[in-house]
């Protein structure tokens, strides 16, 4: 199986509890034995998908097919897992409540918002890294310091103008914590902010997460627009399936009409949703010529592993040198930007990683 192969598969298999010509697609996979099950384990790993997989399979009785030992670990992980998120939910609903004494709502973000709101028949399914919640810009401040003053701390330095706060750490805890002012960068920062989400959020007994649209609008947006895969033209399956799950929930088609610069980006997301996961008729988008053209590039890249990784370093070296070239520029306004700038150049690790990144340098052995 190549990459393409791969992807589809998995993409199938996320789909198997609501699809029924998936699990039968998926099942007369099975059946013929011809599964390249290091490609699946390598390629679902990579996209944060694996314990998802585990449990899509497993609700379709169809670990049988698989092989017993793969079971076993894929079992494992997805334990590991389940027990990480519910430390996380918890540490979320203390930190709610911590908040709520102090007259601060927040409304819970992406993974962890998704988990709060229930939107995964087993929690283990989401693979989670922080919890990201966001507030109204005169409480930031003042949460980051009752967090901090609950043995919370952070050592980074985030420029004035990005969209969260440092993040924060507390070593008794498992999670760590972004406090954001802002859901997207600034280019788009007007069209999808606290303001607009706030007035219709969900309110879960005494916590509050997105409504649907928005959340399905901002699983998009973090792959697109802040992970500028936008600019890449890829997929990240956690993204997608976190997507495929909202799409039962609302209309996809009509989601994004508020939006208008953002609707292009969200859509042709949507588009490769549709194709990965072989067109549910919940992720139905509108066809353009944007999306048409998006899609014959992604496709390109599926089929070409050659063509995908060079272009990827291509648009990774435009990315960082037009990303650098805007901070140096604001560093000549923004005093706490040229903080960060400094700290960020002298330190040796991040310059060799860069380095190593952009191929101008060799990793060390066994590194």
């Amino acid at each position: 199986m190549n990459y393409k192969e791969t992807l589809f598969f998995i993409g199938k298999c996320l789909t198997i509890a609501h699809e029924n010509h998936n699990k039968i697609l998926v099942e007369d996979a099975l059946k013929s034995n011809n599964i390249d099950w290091d490609a699946v384990v390598k390629v679902s790993t990579s996209h944060y998908v694996f314990p998802a997989l585990y449990c899509n399979l497993k609700r379709a009785n169809f670990l049988h097919y698989l092989p017993k030992d793969l079971v076993a670990y894929m079992k494992h992980i997805t334990d590991l897992n389940r027990e990480r998120n519910q430390q996380i939910i918890e540490q979320a609903k203390e930190i709610n409540a911590l908040l709520l004494t102090n007259n601060i709502t927040p409304i819970f973000l992406k993974g962890t918002g998704n988990l709060l709101e229930g939107l995964y028949d087993d929690i283990a399914e989401r693979m989670v890294g922080d919890i990201d919640l966001i507030l109204s810009l005169e409480n930031v401040k003042k949460a980051d310091k009752i967090l901090r003053d609950h043995k919370y701390s952070s050592s980074s330095i985030m420029p004035s103008d990005h969209r969260h706060l440092p993040r924060l750490t507390n070593r008794d805890k498992i999670a760590a914590v972004e406090i954001h002012k802002e859901l997207l960068i600034e280019k788009y920062a007007d069209e999808f902010n606290y303001t607009s989400i706030q007035k219709d959020a969900q309110k879960i007994n005494t916590i509050q997460v997105m409504s649907f649209d928005n959340q399905l609008a901002l699983s998009i947006i973090a792959k697109q627009i802040n992970d500028m895969g936008f600019h890449y033209k890829n997929i990240s399956l956690r993204n997608a399936y976190d997507v495929f799950l909202l799409s039962k929930k609302t209309n996809t088609q009509v989601a994004f009409d508020r939006f208008i610069n953002l609707k292009n980006p969200l859509n042709c997301f949507l588009a490769t949703c549709f194709q990965v996961f072989n067109k549910p008729n919940s992720l139905q988008y509108n066809s353009t010529e944007e999306t048409k053209a998006y899609l014959t590039t992604f496709n390109e890249e599926l089929n070409d592993d050659r063509l995908r990784s060079i272009r990827h370093q291509k648009t990774e070296r435009k990315l960082f040198i037009k990303s650098r070239l805007e901070i140096i520029y604001k560093s000549f306004f923004d005093t706490e930007k040229r903080q960060w700038l400094i700290k960020r150049i002298t330190d040796k690790s991040w310059r060799r990683e860069k380095l190593i990144q952009f191929g101008l340098k060799k990793p060390k052995p066994n590194a």
